[in-house]
């Protein structure tokens, strides 16, 4: 073999890497407070703790995800720099369900050939959504895979750290038989159950570009709308006193997501009529005749975040959320669980999900279609 082989000629672009930092630095440094020491390009993030010194014991939190196959649509569509937000509500609103502000972020993408200006779009969203979030985009890793990714595919990943004090982290040992649910509206789909939802479209032929008048814009743009982040505005809601937890409604739906935050022996009653159904779930359903109990399963349908709250808050609570523009309305109630009503195992009654042995949530009704 007379022709050498180069890093260049293996699918790896050094110099193309460099040209993305180049592009994606400034929205990066714009998420920069004091904190952050060292700036763009090192070796590793570095944040100045001696923040934490007011803290009277201060607990850390961590959370790491990713988008799973939005991206797919991301690709298919050429837009790249909404992405990051799906990507930081995934990972921040995680730690947030602890009561814990997030302090800094990480991210990485891998991706089967560098193309500058798509990589950072990519961080640039990113960036955008740590500034909606109040943390600081403190470092990332961009990496070539060709040969084990196609040319034009990527993934994305992240990892967020936040604090709190001990004596106010959030969670089942605070909710107590007649606190209130209190939902908060999610944005759409947010960033799971996608491969349902392509699996879905593909069987029925459509094409990202069909407009659906449903949705009032095309397919793609309505899949593509980005994960709301609500790190801010659950912070500000939870400074006004009376929430006891908060679910963070992601993969396996609303009901399996709340009952990983109540404690032993009680249930949650939510009925499921007590909101409408943004348009794009029902659409999901219709299309795929997937079964209710399938989809409830899986998507977040409408409700993307869930605050156990202290009776005599709620109002309190629900005028804070409308003053922020965050739709938000009573639930359902936490009682005490009854064993008969309360059938662990019945299709209605969804309880130890997620690895934990906590409390039950009934669902009762049938939903109302928007």
């Amino acid at each position: 073999m007379n022709d050498s082989i180069t890093y260049a000629s293996a699918g790896v672009d050094t110099a193309a890497g460099d040209k993305a930092v180049e592009l994606m630095k400034d929205a990066v440094r714009a998420t920069h407070g004091p904190q952050v020491i060292g700036g763009v390009g090192g070796f590793a993030g570095m944040w100045d703790a001696s923040a934490l010194v007011g803290y009277r014991h201060p607990v850390l939190a961590t959370s790491t995800d990713g988008v799973g196959t939005k991206v797919a649509i991301a690709q298919a569509l050429d837009v790249h720099d909404t992405i990051g937000f799906d990507l930081v509500g995934m990972v921040v609103d995680d730690i947030v369900v602890v009561g814990a502000t997030p302090l800094f972020m990480t991210d990485y993408i891998a991706c089967g050939r560098v193309v500058p200006e798509r990589i950072a779009d990519v961080v640039r969203g990113i960036a955008a959504a740590c500034k909606v979030a109040g943390t600081a985009l403190l470092g990332g890793e961009t990496a070539e895979h060709p040969g084990l990714l196609a040319p034009d595919e990527y993934d994305v990943a992240g990892a967020a750290t936040g604090v709190v004090e001990a004596d106010s982290v959030l969670g089942p040992d605070r909710v107590r038989p007649g606190d209130v649910l209190v939902a908060l509206a999610s944005s759409g789909l947010h960033s799971n159950g996608y491969s349902l939802v392509r699996a879905v479209i593909a069987a029925a032929g459509w094409s990202l570009d069909r407009h659906v008048d449903d949705f009032g814009r095309t397919l793609g743009a309505e899949l593509l709308e980005p994960t709301r982040v609500y790190a801010s505005d659950v912070l500000a809601l939870v400074a006004g006193g009376g929430v006891h937890a908060l679910s963070h409604v992601t993969g396996g739906g609303l009901a399996a997501n709340l009952a990983r935050v109540l404690p032993a022996g009680v249930v949650a009653d939510v009925d499921r009529a007590g909101w409408t159904v943004p348009p794009v779930f029902a659409v999901v359903q219709q299309l795929g005749q997937v079964p209710w109990s399938d989809l409830e399963s899986t998507l977040n349908l409408g409700v993307g975040m869930v605050a156990v709250v202290e009776p005599g808050s709620v109002d309190g609570l629900l005028a804070r959320a409308a003053q922020l523009g965050l739709p938000a309305w009573e639930l359902g109630r936490v009682r005490d669980l009854d064993p008969v009503r309360d059938a662990l195992g019945s299709p209605d009654v969804v309880a130890g999900t997620k690895g934990v042995a906590g409390g039950a949530v009934h669902l009762s009704g049938s939903y109302r279609l928007g």
